[in-house]
């Protein structure tokens, strides 16, 4: 079978997006199989553009993708910028347009409008529906990083002055470190350590999540894992509001009843203080978590939720979580998708980049005539 080109594209208007769908590592596998791929020059992505270079691949300018030869597929992560011009590439990276979010219309259409495809990472799935790669586990262990922060910065600092900005780390030992200091500070003041509770405990995000809590020092009783055993009765739950964190991690896919809303946020001794979506589920009408309606950003991490008792509630809704760990997070997903990547030579006849095709043009049946215009 011929070579086939891939293209790298930078993550171009995403800011503070760091990851990458590809690495050197998984790169020079790729150019060992006999695949062509460029590289877009990037000076956000975690990895150096010479990184790549070694691994044997092309560098070229940032959004060059958009007159690469059309066999060429093209690889991402984000969704790309908002814009008109229809799209002729495969298209393999998360578009976040098939669970009906704001503008999906928009988004989709662009691709049908072309003559392209969308391969979403989303929904690389095994025959049993579960995906062949995914970001969860850095998103949850970010997210309780970043909420635990919160949670101490809340009682060390006046009321309402905001979470300041977050960077990328290293390496998860440095985070960890960090946020050691941050319980510390925040037991201090209360005299006990924090109580969290996580839904979706016992998939890649939860566990992340609860493996960070435990790796930060805080004791086993009061990290709350809870999955859809303990949501079967259906919310808002006491459990959330009498904790002091709640993570979200839970994979959305139909309506189900609001874990927390307005109403119980403002029951009378609550100690909530502190929410992270990690599922980031923020245009989504069947969004559990229907306290906020902004994705934050590592700029401003936290979101304030009107409420009207003590003590104040913010949300972390970044929907990018894992680039808080960008190398780690990269080699992990990459390493993951790369026997897939592997396949992209003959993907028509690969069952997991067939059903991906499926569902595109599943999706793309259920858009307006207006959108295709």
């Amino acid at each position: 079978m011929a070579s086939i080109n891939l293209h790298l594209r930078s993550e171009l208007g995403k800011a503070l997006e760091h990851r990458s769908a590809l690495t050197p590592t998984t790169t020079k596998k790729l150019i060992e199989a006999d695949y062509r791929v460029n590289v877009e020059r990037s000076p956000q992505r975690i990895f150096d553009d010479e990184e790549f270079e070694k691994a044997g691949a092309t560098l070229v300018e940032e959004n060059t993708w958009r007159n690469a030869p059309k066999d060429t597929i093209i690889i991402g992560l984000k969704e790309l910028p908002v814009e008109e011009f229809p799209l002729e590439h495969v298209h393999v990276q998360f578009a976040h347009c098939y669970k009906e979010q704001g503008g999906w219309e928009t988004v989709l259409a662009r691709f049908p409008r072309g003559g392209g495809t969308l391969l979403d990472l989303e929904f690389l799935q095994h025959e049993d529906g579960r995906r062949v790669a995914a970001f969860g586990y850095h998103a949850g262990f970010a997210g309780a990083a970043l909420a635990l922060e919160n949670w101490a910065w809340q009682l060390t600092h006046p009321k309402n002055e905001p979470f300041p900005s977050v960077s990328s780390y290293p390496n998860e030992n440095d985070l960890i470190a960090d946020v050691k200091k941050a319980i510390a500070q925040g037991s201090e003041k209360t005299g006990k350590a924090p109580r969290v509770l996580v839904i979706g405990a016992l998939g890649r995000c939860g566990s992340g999540a609860v493996d960070l809590c435990l790796r930060a020092g805080v004791p086993t009783e009061n990290v709350i894992k809870w999955d859809m055993a303990e949501t079967a009765k259906g919310g808002p739950f006491p459990e959330i509001i009498e904790s002091d964190i709640f993570v979200n991690c839970i994979y959305l896919t139909s309506k189900i009843p609001n874990f927390v809303d307005m109403k119980s946020l403002d029951t009378p001794g609550r100690k909530l203080s502190v929410v992270c979506d990690v599922s980031a589920d923020t245009t989504n009408p069947n969004n559990p978590i229907p306290i906020y309606t902004i994705a934050t950003t590592f700029d401003k991490p936290t979101a304030p939720v009107e409420v009207k008792n003590d003590p104040p509630v913010t949300v972390i809704s970044i929907d990018h979580l894992p680039s808080l760990l960008p190398r780690e997070a990269s080699e992990s997903f990459s390493e993951a998708l790369l026997p897939y990547l592997l396949e992209l030579k003959d993907w028509k006849h690969n069952p997991v980049w067939s059903r991906a095709d499926k569902l595109f043009r599943e999706k793309v049946a259920t858009l307006p005539k207006s959108a295709l215009e």
